[in-house]
């Protein structure tokens, strides 16, 4: 036993991840590594700070497997929307839309514009080319640790450029070394969002190829799903399925939900992971704990007149034969995708230019009564003057059928965390307390212990972390305390930048960066490098 200890917790009761009840015990952290000592080992003689966590939880710090804060935390890294809901490591290039590697920063800076509705456009020096460099940016610059993937977009870019074009041998066998060299940097996988050019336009074939790749090399798929495919239902999960299946290796399906607006009930979704796995198949997913889905505006244009990349895309988006083509596409798919609500449902954000700024948190269904246009001269219209910047927030999960999701002993927590416009989706503050708050105390959907252990050591198996997401002597000191009494979210669709209550102390490598539920300044996250952590 050590006879020193920067940090001490005592009193409070210990849930360690695993999914075992929670035990009383004492916490310690010396040199950013922990030790839990028993009811007879005798306390350090000298501590540096003491909290009293009696009546509170102590557990692992929280995983997020889905977040678009890849850009924005290297302009604020103190990162609170996150680290107030006890975030100590999260996942960025998620959806294809990854940020390195990129050997021209032409390429990058063209690709931050045309994803700019979704991740942002920080003002930041886009000077890195490689996931070494980009994730050396975080270290000791930001709050919490940060883990990437590689998006398939990039891959298509680096090997093909901007166009929908088919991938022959050369163009595969040049991303799939763009990848491998990514996983020997560091990356955890390969992400595809196949909603979103011009990853979107890779095949079956070329995904379970480059699946195949990740797989070799230790990590896994992670998918946004193509959801126009087939009866745009059960398809596009059968798709991801078929790709793990294909590549011998882990495929896991983020943000998984049921929507009011699929032809079928949610069971037959969940009953397709549960028979890949009964098959022996590595399947996973996450859900976000919220009715409210949020992305870039220029998701709900077809993806042919976004090829070439932003200059191309913008030439189309100004031109009326171009328009009236995807006119007629609104046409015969009836009004917006995501609810019944049509227009009405697509709420606006993240204007830059004083004279849009009215249309902030406005939805399309406004702009189109107030100017007189219809929704595609709106939509268009905008993105031209914003240059592509344009978030939106729509109806997502169905309330009714989400306890399915989060309660599913395969599923784990992706918040798809969007940080852009005055009124993000409320998941963005408020995914994991919500589940401790709504779903496990009020509503007993789970129990504690569970809900920790989705939020914990399962993400850290899935991204093959070592020594996170448990609490047991030696493990890193990523920490929360928690009242569970009082932890809640308090965001909502009208107030959605609201912090959450009850998440008393995050500790992030053994440092305070949320202390008596306040952000404390400190910086001690990093860069996390698949196969060192």
């Amino acid at each position: 036993m050590t006879d020193h200890a920067d940090l001490v917790i005592t009193g409070g009761t210990v849930v360690d991840g695993t999914g075992a009840p929670g035990v009383p015990a004492t916490v310690t952290v010396t040199d950013g590594r922990i030790r839990v000592l028993g009811p007879t080992d005798p306390p350090p003689d000298r501590t540096g700070r003491t909290i009293d966590a009696a009546g509170k939880i102590v557990a692992p710090g929280f995983i997020d497997l889905h977040s678009h804060g890849g850009l924005v935390i290297l302009a604020d890294g103190r990162h609170e929307p996150k680290v107030r809901q006890g975030v100590t490591t999260e996942l960025v290039g998620v959806d294809g839309n990854g940020f390195a590697p990129f050997e021209r920063r032409e390429d990058l800076e063209a690709f931050v514009e045309l994803d700019s509705g979704l991740d942002g456009r920080p003002e930041i020096d886009y000077d890195w080319t490689s996931v070494v460099s980009y994730l050396a940016r975080y270290d000791g610059a930001v709050s919490l640790n940060v883990a990437t993937l590689v998006g398939n977009s990039q891959l298509r870019i680096a090997a093909l450029g901007w166009d929908d074009v088919p991938a022959d041998a050369q163009a595969l066998d040049r991303m799939r070394g763009v990848l491998r060299d990514g996983m020997v940097d560091g990356a955890f996988g390969l992400s595809s969002g196949l909603d979103y050019p011009p990853g979107g336009y890779a095949t079956t074939e070329e995904l379970a190829a480059l699946t195949d790749e990740a797989g070799r090399a230790g990590g896994f798929y992670h998918t946004h799903v193509r959801y126009p495919l087939g009866d745009r239902y059960l398809d596009p999960f059968r798709e991801a399925i078929e790709i793990g299946r294909r590549a011998d290796a882990p495929a896991h399906i983020t943000h998984f939900y049921h929507r009011e607006t699929h032809p079928g009930p949610p069971e037959p979704m969940l009953a397709l992971v549960d028979d890949a796995r009964a098959e022996g198949l590595d399947v996973t997913f996450d859900t976000y704990p919220s009715e409210w889905a949020s992305t870039r505006l220029l998701i709900q244009l077809p993806q042919w007149i976004q090829a070439g990349g932003p200059g191309p895309l913008k030439t189309r988006l100004a031109d009326r034969t171009a328009r009236d083509r995807v006119r007629a596409e609104f046409t015969a798919r009836g009004a917006s995708y995501a609810s019944k609500a049509g227009w009405a449902d697509v709420r606006l954000g993240a204007f830059r230019r004083p004279e849009n700024l009215r249309w902030e948190s406005r939805t399309v269904a406004d702009v189109m009564t107030e100017t007189g246009h219809d929704a595609l001269d709106v939509i268009c219209d905008l993105l031209l003057a914003e240059d592509l910047g344009i978030s939106q927030v729509t109806s997502g999960p169905a309330a009714a059928t989400l306890p399915l999701f989060v309660a599913h002993p395969i599923g784990m927590v992706g918040t798809d965390s969007t940080f852009l416009g005055e009124k993000p989706s409320p998941r963005t503050y408020g995914s994991f307390p919500r589940i401790l708050g709504q779903f496990v105390r009020d509503e007993a959907l789970l129990s504690l212990e569970e809900a920790i252990r989705k939020m914990t050591s399962a993400p850290a198996a899935r991204l093959g972390l070592h020594d996170r997401g448990i609490i047991r002597d030696g493990a890193v000191a990523d920490l929360v305390v928690f009242d569970p009494a009082t932890v809640r979210s308090t965001a909502t669709y009208d107030e959605p930048r609201s912090y959450p209550v009850g998440i008393e102390q995050v500790i992030v490598a053994g440092t305070l960066v949320v202390a008596d539920g306040a952000h404390t300044g400190a910086t001690p996250g990093r860069g996390l490098r698949r196969g060192r952590d």
